[in-house]
């Protein structure tokens, strides 16, 4: 079958679709449609700083349909946005106090992560970690006899991977032609820009009983409340979309997958809750830090709404419940 490219005029803006066939291309329309809808019917929600680079203020709006907040306007140069060594995934930095919680924080999590995907029952081990960062992740992955791979769109970062042996690529179409049985996106769907057309994506290169896995904040977290505008989780503009459980499954069920389990990622309210602090008083405050991610974490006890969650989703037709501990 004969794949071509085609251009989409969205809202002003170009829209490529790849990878549709003169068969298909009624369903990539389809899917730009359910996108828009996305972003209909918004409501003003609130005012964000920009923190890490350019100190602009963005609006968050409010889509009630799908309780999805959504980030206008989206910088014409986003990749500009990334461009900073206060963007600390996109480096090894232990320079601040701050720079090493961060990398505490993500060592121990690496660890989880690897417990999680392990517990997974798979044929062949074949993994794809998408905004693999720095490579940490994989490489431990690849330590646990995991057939990894990896993408990451930012160079410096990926140079960092490659002095790691962590060998990635700039793109996800790089891997066109090949199925995983493990996809994860660890804190990647916010930057998304084409949201639908990237999760079908997605599905397409998972093996039919494959999991994909979606860490993302949530904005329905009492330290998301508490800390409003100055929520360090909103990442403006970086963060194009904040999601809440409701609009992760709405959103999947539109291409046919379903999420069959919710993890917590616990630590991150701390981390969250110290930077959040940073950006509300001009400095950091360990006390009243901890005590807001502490209480986060126990009022999301009965609430489910911690601060990050992970999303183990697969497709709709043929899933298998998965007994999972927290992380």
């Amino acid at each position: 079958m004969i794949f071509l490219c085609y251009w989409f005029t969205w809202e002003g803006k170009k829209t490529k679709i790849t990878r549709c066939s003169t068969g298909n291309i009624l369903y990539c329309y389809v899917i730009m449609l359910k996108e828009k809808a996305l972003q209909e019917n918004l409501i003003p929600f609130l005012e964000c700083k920009d923190y890490t680079v350019s100190g602009e203020r963005y609006s968050v709006l409010r889509n009630s349909m799908y309780d999805l907040l959504v980030t206008s306007p989206v910088p014409k140069d986003l990749e500009n946005y990334y461009q900073s060594d206060a963007y600390i995934s996109h480096t090894d930095a232990k320079k601040s106090l701050l720079d090493k919680v961060y990398q505490a924080v993500k060592s121990h999590a690496i660890r989880k992560k690897v417990a999680l995907i392990n517990s997974f029952s798979t044929t062949q081990k074949t993994l794809l970690d998408i905004g693999a960062g720095t490579g940490d992740f994989l490489q431990e992955c690849l330590q646990n006899n995991w057939e990894a791979f990896g993408v990451e769109p930012n160079l410096k970062a990926r140079e960092i991977a490659k002095n790691k042996n962590v060998i990635l690529e700039k793109d996800l179409s790089f891997f066109a032609n090949q199925k995983f049985d493990v996809i994860t996106l660890w804190h990647v769907l916010e930057h998304i820009e084409n949201l639908e057309i990237y999760i079908q994506t997605l599905k397409n290169q998972l093996n039919e009983n494959g999991t994909l896995l979606i860490a993302v904040p949530n904005h329905k977290s009492f330290d998301a409340a508490y800390y409003g505008k100055y929520w360090a989780a909103y990442d403006v503009p970086r963060h194009l979309w904040h999601f809440s459980q409701t609009s992760i499954q709405k959103i999947f069920e539109h291409i046919s997958m379903k999420v069959v389990k919710v993890l917590p990622m616990k630590f991150d309210s701390y981390y969250v809750s110290l930077l959040s602090e940073k950006y509300k008083n001009g400095k950091m405050n360990f006390f009243k830090s901890f005590w807001i991610g502490f209480l986060s974490n126990r009022k999301a006890k009965k609430t489910s709404e911690y601060s990050s969650l992970i999303y183990v989703i697969k497709n709709q037709q043929k899933h298998t419940e998965i007994a999972l501990k927290p992380l």
